[in-house]
């Protein structure tokens, strides 16, 4: 839904929707109970690897729902709006990946889903968008000009856009902090062109995770005492290509997403053969593996390595941070 800016007087609410969904209670919760069920996974970047509570994508998804749906009621029971459609066909999408990355965490790390396998069950959750022929099929194109996509965009364009944001979001991790934080510096700076766009439900849907990520973020900074799991970084992922469906943004989550699309090409090149951990040395400081430069965070190690001495996972995770957010600047300065 769009709105004018002179009749949305209700943009003072984003800060109730931060509040009320970065705080931590679930995720307090969270931490003491998925040890007992088995909920574990190994600290792969530390000395000895601990172990550490998987999963705690659940609090931040169910922290997002519940942010989405105190603004879809105030927008219906205050505003008078009724137009939520495309608000459901997210939700559905984000819940539908979310229980993506639920199965592969339950599979184990070492075992989960066939590559394969996550492009096609992402496929499915991309439906929800295009049943309801999510977005504007007009793009403006470099070089190329403005072309109409058609029937192309909903069939074709929305699914890919998911699918590829999805799992790419999923491939950069393993680091304290990481996935959490790179989704907060995407998802503000998509909101924020939302914003200036006049597309409030796109810039609400992505506010609202990144209150439920900030919370979380509490937690899974280094030293982690919980971590996402996939079933948080499927859910991010999605978002961001719903977000930049809804609001038209297109070509800025490309630009975002540059970074994902390095890492992706790494991969590629040793045929996504290994894990994006770094070797550990006894003091906990990283080097580079010795099949080597094959993730983002391997050429983060590479990088800093030439400019000190130790680096350590705080380090590659600040890195990868400053690049995103350089992104971000460089996408504003050229709009």
């Amino acid at each position: 839904m769009i709105l004018p800016f002179k009749k949305v007087s209700h943009y003072k609410h984003i800060s109730l929707f931060i509040k009320l969904h970065t705080r931590p209670i679930i995720v307090k919760k969270w931490i003491r109970k998925a040890p007992e069920i088995g909920l574990v996974g190994l600290d792969m970047n530390k000395p000895g690897k601990p172990k550490v509570p998987e999963m705690g994508g659940i609090c931040v998804v169910f922290g997002f729902v519940l942010g989405i749906l105190a603004y879809t009621g105030i927008m219906t029971f205050y505003f008078g709006s009724s137009k939520h459609v495309s608000i459901l066909a997210v939700l559905c999408t984000v819940l539908m990946t979310c229980i993506i990355g639920i199965i592969d965490d339950i599979s184990g790390w070492k075992i989960g889903l066939a590559q394969w396998q996550k492009f096609v069950l992402t496929f499915f959750a991309a439906l929800p968008l295009m049943v309801i022929n999510a977005g504007h099929s007009t793009m403006n194109l470099p070089i190329v000009g403005t072309i109409d996509w058609g029937v192309i965009y909903p069939l074709l364009i929305v699914p890919v856009g998911i699918i590829v944001a999805s799992n790419s979001f999923n491939m950069v991790a393993g680091y304290n902090g990481l996935e959490a934080g790179m989704g907060v510096i995407i998802l503000s700076a998509l909101s924020y062109f939302a914003f200036i766009g006049g597309k409030l439900d796109a810039m609400m849907l992505a506010l609202c995770m990144v209150g439920a990520l900030l919370a979380f973020l509490c937690f899974n900074w280094y030293p982690a005492k919980v971590f996402p799991g996939d079933t948080m970084t499927y859910a991010v992922g999605a978002l961001a290509a719903c977000v930049a469906i809804l609001g038209d943004m297109e070509k800025i989550a490309v630009m975002l997403f540059v970074p994902y699309a390095v890492d992706f090409f790494l991969q590629l090149r040793c045929g996504f053969n290994f894990e994006a951990f770094a070797k550990v040395n006894e003091d906990g400081s990283l080097e580079v593996p010795d099949h080597g430069i094959d993730h983002l965070t391997h050429l983060a190690v590479a990088v800093l390595k030439r400019v000190k001495r130790k680096v350590y996972e705080r380090d590659v995770v600040l890195f990868l941070y400053g690049i995103e957010t350089a992104f971000v600047g460089y996408i504003i300065i050229m709009n």
